[in-house]
């Protein structure tokens, strides 16, 4: 079902400001030990007590939660936080070199060709991004979940960005609120074309805010092992369980990997979404200076660059929760699909014949593809 692009808002976080408060190349502050890992990334262990978050006005007095109020939900929530599993350790490449100790979490030192600020969109009608969702909107929303297949698409250049993720948002179109988490090729913020898992955030719309991971003050890491921003290529093809949930008590969103607490957003950074979400997401996501173009389409693909199929080669969504104000996670009652350019990255949602819903969706963009422009 088409959803109307007056009440959709996209997955923009590619060619959008993103602002970093950390200078490029330069180690970070506060840090006790260093991992330098094969293929350039160097990760830099900080105080927990002196990352990045607390830099921004809003949390120089903020308490850390070291671990949520999530476990406390009722029993059918349980269930189905174990059905949902993917069941995997968190593993990730850098691990091979070393770990952060304790009283530290690890933080990805930006590399020297990452900007201080992508291009800024100023219209989110333009022909940048190319989409292809599903969202739910209609009630108040305190989670969202889901399993997410690993893929490496193509990118065509350093211009272009392709992701997939899980999203909460509120507020109006042009200033709206939200919190993302999945996973992304993106060379001009992570230095190479492998697959990365990242965070995102925005208040603003993205017209003055927005950032990637801990590349900003904000997010409030807690998880000494799990890296915003690493490599996560050992995945390739097997899914990875993301899921945002708002604390019951703290108000902070939490976010989880395979079901491990990474970190959250607090609610003091938030206006909006201190109080709840309005609409949830799941997708992909093609960004690119090229998307639109007749001819020149871009070649960088979306989800594995095959088309959307129900046989595992193409991008892949399943396990969709969400939460509302019982703290239960739980399918949503309706869903909505939009796709921007079904000649170059299409979908298939299957709903129906199935005890649970899949999204497939995905595609080549122009590479070997006569039908996209």
């Amino acid at each position: 079902m088409a959803f109307k692009l007056r009440n959709f808002f996209l997955l923009l976080i590619a060619c959008t400001s993103i602002v970093t408060s950390q200078t490029t190349g330069i180690p970070i502050k506060h840090a006790i030990k260093t991992i330098r890992v094969k293929g350039g990334d160097i990760i830099d262990c900080v105080d927990i007590y002196k990352q990045p978050a607390f830099n921004h006005p809003a949390l120089k007095n903020h308490t850390i939660q070291m671990k949520s109020h999530l476990h406390s939900a009722s029993e059918q929530t349980k269930t189905l936080q174990n059905s949902t599993s993917s069941s995997k350790v968190p593993s990730q490449t850098w691990h091979k070199y070393g770990r952060c100790p304790n009283g530290t979490i690890p933080i990805r030192r930006p590399s020297m060709n990452y900007p201080t600020k992508f291009r800024r969109r100023h219209d989110i009608t333009n022909a940048n991004h190319s989409f292809t969702v599903v969202l739910t909107e209609g009630f108040s929303y305190s989670g969202a979940k889901a399993n997410i297949k690993v893929f490496r698409p193509f990118v065509e250049s350093n211009d272009d960005y392709s992701s997939s993720q899980v999203m909460i948002r509120n507020g109006p179109l042009r200033s709206f609120e939200t919190i993302e988490a999945g996973w992304a090729v993106n060379p001009r913020a992570y230095n190479d074309d492998k697959t990365h898992f990242f965070a995102y955030w925005t208040v603003d719309g993205m017209n003055n805010t927005g950032c990637f991971d801990l590349n900003c003050p904000g997010f409030v890491q807690t998880s000494i092992d799990v890296l915003l921003g690493a490599d996560i290529t050992d995945y390739y093809g097997s899914d990875i369980t993301i899921q945002i949930s708002k604390d019951p008590y703290k108000q902070n969103w939490w976010l989880k990997f395979n079901d491990v607490e990474i970190g959250y957003w607090p609610p003091e950074i938030l206006p909006r979404l201190r109080h709840q979400g309005t609409l949830v997401q799941w997708g992909g996501e093609v960004c690119s200076p090229k998307v639109g173009t007749h001819p020149g389409h871009t070649s960088t693909a979306m989800g594995s660059g095959q088309t959307a199929d129900i046989f595992g080669s193409s991008g892949t969504i399943s396990k969709m929760l969400i939460e509302e104000n019982s703290h239960e996670l739980k399918q949503p009652e309706y869903f909505f699909t939009n796709t921007d350019e079904w000649d170059c990255y299409d979908q298939y949602f299957r709903k129906d014949e199935v005890p649970e819903p899949v999204f497939y969706y995905g595609g080549p963009g122009s590479r070997n593809n006569p039908r996209c422009p």
